[in-house]
């Protein structure tokens, strides 16, 4: 993409995960991650009959901090910590794994007897290296403190790090952008090149960055070092997400990420031997995958 502002552009795989479906862009065959980011998930949106919703039983991370940020829904995230926690609209859970975290992720139970809907994205960040095996912790922010900015057609949530003026309460162990951006039909929103690494991913519309058109559940991985403009073309949802380039590879196997694969398979036997903490008061869990 000679003279072009984007480096690559993402096209997402779609994974059946039981109730509902996702567009998974990161990690991909081209690029394992941007900035932090290496985990991208897209869910839904999802409608949920009567009796039925999301129901993710327990299962660990490592070496991340992971991130549910819904556009629609509630998702009630309960952990190996204790936690016990509902999640909705524009609010965000962010839960550091570090040297070992189990959760689990449910419809919560007042929502499934008349059916449900859910919409939203699941991200991971990577930890750096010198984080990776801090203690597990998890923090919730609710909707009211999330920066929000009205710019010329278009709303802005600045959900972590900083953007058109505000800086997000929300902390962070590396620079990391994540911004939703709702943009009216022909509005233009501007991106400051302030990280080292910044992609857009469109959720629902179509837009433009130069001429290249960009359609939803395409992740768009800007090139460095120059502020571009975008345009929406109808009217969209995006989400800006990037940051500190990551200090070395990763491994990623299962629900582990580490910069030691050693790391990963003492993981993966703790697990196995049920060696994780515990989610309080459930007994059901993810086993081990065979590969």
């Amino acid at each position: 993409m000679s003279g072009s502002a984007i480096e690559l552009l993402i096209d997402p795989q779609t994974k059946d995960l039981g109730e509902f479906t996702v567009r998974r862009t990161l990690p991909a065959r081209q690029r394992q991650r941007v900035g932090p980011f290496i985990f991208f998930d897209h869910m839904g949106p999802a409608d949920f009959p009567a009796g039925s919703g999301v129901n993710v039983r327990a299962h660990p991370h490592i070496g991340i901090a992971t991130i549910t940020y819904l556009f629609a829904g509630k998702i009630l995230h309960r952990d190996s910590l204790g936690n016990s926690q509902v999640i909705e609209k524009g609010a965000v859970n962010w839960m550091t794994a570090g040297q070992g975290i189990v959760h689990s992720e449910r419809t919560p139970p007042n929502m499934q007897t008349g059916g449900s809907h859910l919409h939203g994205i699941q991200s991971w960040v990577a930890l750096p290296v010198e984080h990776e095996e801090t203690d597990p912790d998890f923090e919730h922010y609710a909707v009211a403190v999330i920066p929000q900015v009205i710019l010329p057609g278009a709303q802005i949530s600045v959900i972590t790090g900083t953007a058109y003026g505000q800086t997000s309460p929300v902390l962070t162990s590396s620079e990391t952008l994540y911004v939703e951006a709702n943009i009216q039909a022909g509005a233009e929103l501007n991106i400051a090149a302030n990280y080292d690494e910044t992609a857009v991913y469109v959720v629902s519309g179509d837009i433009a960055i130069d001429s290249t058109l960009v359609a939803a559940g395409t992740m768009a991985v800007l090139k460095p070092g120059d502020a571009i403009s975008v345009t929406a073309q109808s009217t969209a949802k995006c989400m800006l997400l990037g940051g500190a380039t990551l200090d070395g590879e990763r491994t990623i196997w299962w629900n582990f990420v580490s910069s030691s694969k050693e790391r990963i398979e003492q993981a993966k036997k703790d697990w196995r031997e049920k060696r994780f903490a515990p989610v309080p008061d459930e007994t059901e869990f993810i086993l081990l995958p065979e590969k």
